[in-house]
C-alpha cells in the first residue's frame, strides 16, 4: 500500500518518465532515454519510500507503541513540566530505507500541538532534538501525560500530521509522516517503564517502547 502523502510525488515521477520515454523514442535520443531510465528508478524508489505497511497493533492498551520505524538512538533522563517534571526521552532515527509513516503511541486525548521552526541538522546528531524544525504533540493517556515529536533531518524538509487539539486518538492509528531521513522522539513520564535500548530496531504501531505501570 502507498501512503497518501506520497501519491502526488509518485504521479509526477510517472508522468515525467512516460513523457521522456516518448520524447526519446520520437527523437531517437540516447540521452533522453538515459534520463527516462534514471527517472524511472527515482519513481520506483519513491514508491518504496512512501510504502504504508500493514501493522498488527498489540491488544494490550497499557503499552506505549513506537511512533516510527527506525533505530533507537538513546534513552535518557529528562525533565518536563507537562509530563510531571521527570521521566525518560526515547529518540528514534529513521533512515531513508525505513517506512516513514507515523503512528499514535497510545489511546488518549491530544492536549496541544506545537510547530517549532528550526535548523536541518543531521537527524542522528543530539542537537537535532532541540535545534531542528519539528512538531511537538502533547497527549493525555488517562493515567499520565506524554509528548511525542516529529523532527526533520538534513534531507527531510516537510512534516505532515492530521491531528487537532482535543482529538481522541487510538494507539497504532496513522497520524502523519516525515519526508525522508528524520528523527522521532517520545517523552515518557515516571509511571511508564521503558522497554527498549539503544541500537534496537523498532516498528511503528507494533514495537512496545514502554509499559504503563499498574
Amino acid at each position: 500500500m502507498i501512503a497518501i502523502y506520497g501519491i502526488k510525488f509518485i504521479l509526477i515521477g510517472l508522468v515525467l518518465t512516460i513523457a521522456l520515454s516518448l520524447w526519446s523514442a520520437s527523437k531517437d535520443s540516447v540521452l533522453l532515454f538515459v534520463l527516462a531510465v534514471i527517472l524511472a528508478f527515482i519513481t520506483l524508489f519513491l514508491m518504496f519510500f512512501y510504502r504504508n505497511p500493514v501493522r498488527v497493533v498489540p491488544e494490550d492498551r497499557n503499552l506505549i507503541l513506537s511512533i516510527a520505524d527506525g533505530t533507537i538512538l538513546s534513552v535518557e533522563e529528562f525533565g518536563n513540566e507537562f509530563i510531571g517534571n521527570s521521566g525518560k526521552k526515547v529518540s528514534i532515527f529513521l533512515s531513508v530505507f525505513d517506512a516513514h509513516i507515523n503512528r499514535i503511541p497510545v489511546d488518549g486525548k491530544i492536549e496541544y500541538i506545537k510547530y517549532l521552526p528550526g535548523k536541518f541538522l543531521k537527524a542522528f546528531e543530539k542537537d537535532a532534538s532541540d535545534c531542528n524544525e519539528q512538531t511537538e504533540i502533547g497527549l493525555d493517556f488517562g493515567s499520565g501525560k506524554m509528548i511525542f515529536k516529529q523532527i526533520v533531518g538534513i534531507l527531510a524538509r516537510r512534516i505532515e500530521y492530521t491531528l487537532d487539539e482535543g482529538q481522541i486518538v487510538n494507539g497504532g492509528d496513522i497520524f502523519g509522516m516525515i519526508h525522508f531521513g528524520s528523527r522521532a522522539e517520545l517523552f515518557l513520564p515516571e509511571n511508564v517503564e521503558v522497554m527498549v535500548k539503544p541500537g534496537q530496531k523498532v516498528i511503528a504501531g507494533e514495537t512496545a517502547i514502554g509499559r504503563i505501570k499498574e
